[in-house]
C-alpha cells in the first residue's frame, strides 16, 4: 500500500499517461505544454507542463527508470513533502535557466538531476552501476555525468545539457542544506534525548520527533 501512495509512483504514472496523450494527439498536444523561451513569461505554466512531456519513448523510459531508482530512495530518506519540493523546484529553475540557451525544452531531466544532486550529498558513497555495467561510488559517477553534460554544451546534440546542470546544482545546494540541518539537529537534541538515527530520519520525513 505504501508503494501505491508513493509520490514517485504517481509522477511516473502521470508522465506515462501524458506520453500516451502525446502519442495519440501528436504535436498538437505537445506544443500546448512545451517550454518555449520566446513566451515563457506569457505562458509561465509551461515551466511545469514541460516537465511531463518527452520527445521519445527512450527519453521517457530512461528518465522514469532513473526517477524510480533514485527518486524512491530519496523519498524514503527525506519524506514525500521534501521530495516533491526538490523535484519541482529543480525542474522549474532548470527550465528558467534553459530559456536563456535553448528555444524549446521538454522533459523531466532537470527535476531528476535535482533529485540526484541531493542523493550525491547525503549518500555520496552509494554504489551504482554506471551505464548498467561499471560499479562505482555515486559521487564518481556524478563527476562523469557532469563532464558529459559540460562537453555536450560545446557539442550540441539536441539535449538541454545546461538544464541538467542547473537542476543538479539546485539539488546539491538543497542536499548541503539538509546535511547542515541534520548536524545542527543532532548536536542540539541527541545528547539530551539520546536520539537514534531512526529518530533523526523520522524528523526529516515528517518534522516530528
Amino acid at each position: 500500500m505504501k508503494f501505491l501512495k508513493s509520490a514517485v509512483v504517481m509522477l511516473i504514472s502521470f508522465n506515462i499517461a501524458i506520453f500516451i496523450l502525446q502519442f495519440i494527439f501528436g504535436n498538437a498536444f505537445t506544443n500546448q505544454g512545451v517550454l518555449l523561451s520566446s513566451d515563457v513569461w506569457i505562458r509561465p505554466w509551461t515551466l511545469i507542463t514541460s516537465m511531463f512531456l518527452h520527445s521519445s519513448i527512450f527519453h521517457l523510459v530512461f528518465n522514469m527508470y532513473v526517477l524510480l531508482i533514485f527518486g524512491s530512495l530519496l523519498e524514503s530518506k527525506i519524506g514525500t513533502k521534501r521530495f516533491l519540493l526538490i523535484y519541482f523546484v529543480s525542474g522549474i529553475l532548470a527550465g528558467i535557466v534553459s530559456t536563456f540557451f535553448y528555444p524549446a525544452v521538454l522533459g523531466a531531466s532537470g527535476a531528476i538531476m535535482g533529485v540526484m544532486g541531493v542523493i550525491i550529498i547525503i549518500m555520496p558513497d552509494l554504489k551504482v552501476l554506471f551505464f548498467f555495467a561499471i560499479p562505482m561510488p555515486l559521487w564518481v559517477a556524478s563527476l562523469v555525468i557532469v563532464l558529459i553534460d559540460v562537453v555536450g554544451i560545446f557539442v550540441p546534440s539536441g539535449i538541454a545539457n545546461i538544464a541538467h546542470l542547473a537542476g543538479l546544482a539546485v539539488g546539491l545546494l538543497y542536499g548541503l542544506t539538509l546535511r547542515k540541518e541534520k548536524k545542527i539537529y543532532h548536536k542540539k537534541f541527541s545528547s539530551k534525548r539520546h536520539l537514534q538515527d531512526e529518530d533523526i530520519d523520522e524528523y526529516f520525513k515528517s518534522g516530528r520527533i
